[in-house]
């Protein structure tokens, strides 16, 4: 099914400038809504809360800072951007009671308005903006001259313009650089939960720990099992990302190639696929949601415990040791 992209002469700057946006946090994607915004000429003031840490360097980077509340009450555009689990208790607590008729309530990911953890009142918009990149690279890239591919979506168009409204928020945050896909809640939480889950985080760390193993176990040194399926992943994703992978087959050697396509499907098989659909079934029906809440009611218990798990992994401890070497990586 082909999406609408939308690029810089289909967006109205003139909509974003006109508004008094809080940015809701000023973590990886707070900080870098919040100067893109600045920078293309918006009325910005981020809203934290009392003694948060970020506060001195919102401040030094020349934005106006506030409590949650005095944010929410001042402006007229509120972009929630706190973690997903702290979301609904700012919103209830901090940003509910500050919302008026014909404000607009917006997103960069649409997991609590998709599973209902939060609901706007009717005469609100709800949008979403979602830049496809990390805050660091989402700011880096505008003040190159580029932008980040966003998703742009609305979930409640009390107003009658709220596509407007969030494709000139994509404007100021600079996506329309790039370009602007139009999505909705839906397929951008599941996508994106699935995603990832089942390849970028998931599936990918797995894979890594699963090769390095198999080696290691069969009596090679952990150093060269650490550059064979750690270090040089990097390379290979580049190459793909630069180009596509027919320009990573093209780069690498026959002998890498002619693995690729014997080996891969033994490695992502069946089995592995119907691993996938499972988990886009779990996310689909709610079922990751409430797991992951009720996780985050629980102190963070497995989270933390996995999390523990994996710093303690022997790929992780080889690799510090080999990043030594790495006079480049700061």
């Amino acid at each position: 099914m082909a999406v609408t992209i939308y690029y810089e002469e289909d967006c109205n700057p003139q909509i974003i400038q006109d508004k008094k946006i809080a940015v809701i946090g000023y973590g990886s994607q707070g900080h870098a809504h919040a100067l893109n915004l600045k920078d293309s000429g918006c009325d910005v003031r981020v809203g934290l809360r009392e003694g948060s840490a970020s506060w001195a360097k919102a401040e030094e980077a020349g934005l106006k800072v506030m409590p949650i509340e005095d944010a929410a009450e001042e402006a007229d555009l509120i972009m929630v951007l706190v973690p997903d689990e702290l979301q609904p208790k700012v919103y209830e607590e901090q940003i509910a009671p500050h919302l008026h008729a014909g404000d607009t309530l917006a997103f960069a990911h649409g997991f609590n308005i998709h599973y209902g953890y939060i609901t706007p009142p009717e005469d609100v918009d709800v949008i979403m903006c979602a830049p496809k990149g990390p805050g660091h690279i989402v700011r880096r890239q505008y003040t190159e001259g580029s932008g980040v591919p966003d998703l742009v979506c609305v979930a409640q168009d009390a107003s009658g313009t709220a596509w407007d409204t969030a494709l000139s928020y994509a404007w100021g945050v600079g996506g329309a650089r790039s370009g602007i896909i139009k999505a909705t809640f839906k397929e951008e939480t599941e996508e994106d939960l699935f995603g990832e889950q089942a390849v970028l985080c998931g599936g990918l760390v797995e894979l890594v720990k699963a090769g390095f193993e198999t080696l290691v176990e069969a009596g090679y040194p952990p150093e060269l099992a650490y550059f064979e399926c750690y270090h040089e992943m990097k390379m290979i994703v580049d190459l793909m990302y630069e180009s596509g992978i027919h320009f990573m087959n093209y780069s690498i050697s026959n002998t890498a190639e002619y693995g690729e396509y014997y080996a891969g499907p033994k490695v992502i098989n069946e089995q592995s696929r119907q691993a996938m659909r499972e988990i886009l079934a779990r996310i689909q029906d709610g079922s990751f949601a409430e797991e992951f809440v009720a996780d985050c009611n629980n102190g963070h218990a497995w989270l933390i415990e996995q999390r523990e798990a994996i710093n303690d992994h022997e790929i992780e401890k080889t690799g510090a040791k080999i990043r030594e070497m790495f006079t480049w990586v700061k």
